[in-house]
């Protein structure tokens, strides 16, 4: 019944702990995450690499950005998949549990903001199950939800680069998870101002 009443004593990793005690207060920190999976199964499907980057007061700060390869051999040999674009990539590349780790060092106690970032936490949700912690305490925003809010629909979905096209931002060259990010960071910064919506 009260499973949280099991939990509340848990001894977890001290990683996770100090993640936890982030969130005694509000932050005005938000982060733009975008999460690049194999597939969009969350128990089956594993993390290649997460990209984000910080806003603040209305600002995309660039210098408070992270961005990590997750080499996921067994997952990629076991399905034939080939990893030479990570392996190649210039990215840092940590193990699993050392990205989760870092990520979460680096979210903080940040609003998250995504693209159907409901799948991004359940992701990660998985990912951190697995380290036996328990699950992602962040609030979180999502653009296509903001985006469907501004035209008063509820029965259209809208991809990245739909959203991308319809605010006239230019799609990058190169996609990768930091790329989505960004992209989605300016997302929020449009819809944000046109809901008007204040970050402070």
């Amino acid at each position: 019944m009260l499973d949280w009443l099991k939990n509340i004593n848990k001894p977890y990793p001290e990683f996770y702990k100090n993640y936890l005690s982030k969130f005694e207060k509000k932050s005005n920190r938000f982060v733009a995450i975008s999460i690049e999976t194999t597939g969009l199964n969350v128990e089956k499907d594993v993390i290649l690499s997460f990209g984000c980057v910080a806003v603040i007061n209305d600002t995309i700060i660039v210098g408070d950005a992270f961005e990590i390869a997750i080499p996921q051999y067994k997952y990629l040999h076991d399905n034939g998949i080939t990893n030479d674009f990570i392996i190649e990539s210039s990215i840092p590349k940590l193990a699993e549990p050392a990205a989760i780790e870092k990520l979460l060092e680096y979210l903080g106690n940040a609003t998250l903001i995504g693209h159907r970032i409901h799948f991004d936490i359940e992701m990660l949700n998985e990912a951190l199950s697995k380290l036996e912690c328990g699950r992602i305490k962040n609030e979180a925003l999502d653009i296509e939800v903001m985006h469907r809010k501004l035209l008063d629909i509820t029965d259209k979905s809208f991809s990245l680069d739909e959203l991308s096209t319809a605010y006239k931002i230019p799609k990058a060259e190169r996609i990768t998870a930091s790329d989505d990010a960004y992209t989605i960071a300016l997302l929020f910064l449009k819809l944000k101002s046109r809901l008007g919506i204040s970050l402070q």
